[in-house]
């Protein structure tokens, strides 16, 4: 039952912010379910592919996916999502956890003024870059293997602030764009041994109720809202990546 209630509050948590949820799986993993840190970004990824299934198709049948951006992002982060999980092992992720961290602080302090940014107030901000979806999905999918997170910590802002994209479409678009990759990265922890068996059914049943009622929930809510509370979780976030040791 424990899987069970750490997949729900994870799927809720990362439907309602478009985050897939492995910022709070993998500390509940490891803190309530025991397992060790490899086995439990493993774990984690595989179920955050499930977040991204459910809320994606949530935000989708909504109308709140951009499906050319979440083509583009989606490419390149297949191809790093791979490299990222089989880091895990060979890279000392210290130094990275911490520049991550940082540049999660700055974004979450930057969100909340994004009509203030001149390319959005200009109103030129509609169409986005490709090159910028291409590396934006490109070190998305990396950070995703590697940490067990999904990449919307990386994606949304590039949608948001780089594209001046809706709050609830730039999530419904990561959270498409998540789902190749995060499955990707979790196939390869898994041939590493990186994957509890035992827990992952149960952690997916949770994450699939709770992402359906994330989803739901961050339709109906207002943008500006939305990405205060955005904000909000990028700056925990990225102060517990910055402390962390």
């Amino acid at each position: 039952m424990v899987a069970f209630f750490i997949g729900l509050i994870a799927g809720s948590f990362g439907a309602l912010v478009g985050l897939g949820g492995g910022v709070i799986m993998v500390p509940l993993l490891v803190g309530w379910a025991r397992l060790d840190q490899h086995r439990a970004h493993g774990t984690s990824l595989l179920a955050v592919a499930g977040t991204a299934l459910v809320g994606g198709t949530s935000y989708a049948l909504g109308g709140r996916v951009d499906y050319f951006a979440a083509l583009l992002l989606t490419v390149t982060a297949m191809a790093t999502a791979r490299f990222g999980a089989r880091y895990t092992r060979r890279l000392k992720a210290r130094s990275l956890r911490r520049v991550f961290g940082g540049f999660l602080v700055l974004t979450a302090l930057i969100l909340p003024f994004k009509h203030q940014l001149p390319h959005v107030a200009a109103g030129g901000a509609g169409m986005l870059s490709g090159l910028l979806l291409l590396a934006a999905g490109g070190l998305a999918g990396f950070l995703s293997g590697l940490l067990g997170i999904g990449g919307g910590t990386v994606m949304v802002p590039a949608l948001v602030l780089g594209g001046g994209l809706p709050q609830q479409l730039a999530q419904g678009t990561a959270l498409a764009a998540m789902i190749l990759p995060s499955l990707i990265g979790a196939f390869t922890h898994a041939r590493m041994g990186q994957v509890d068996r035992e827990t992952a059914p149960r952690l997916l049943a949770g994450i699939f109720l709770g992402a359906y009622t994330g989803g739901k929930m961050a339709l109906g809510l207002p943008e500006g809202i939305l990405r205060w509370i955005f904000a909000i979780v990028l700056l925990w976030t990225g102060l517990r990546y910055l402390v962390r040791r």
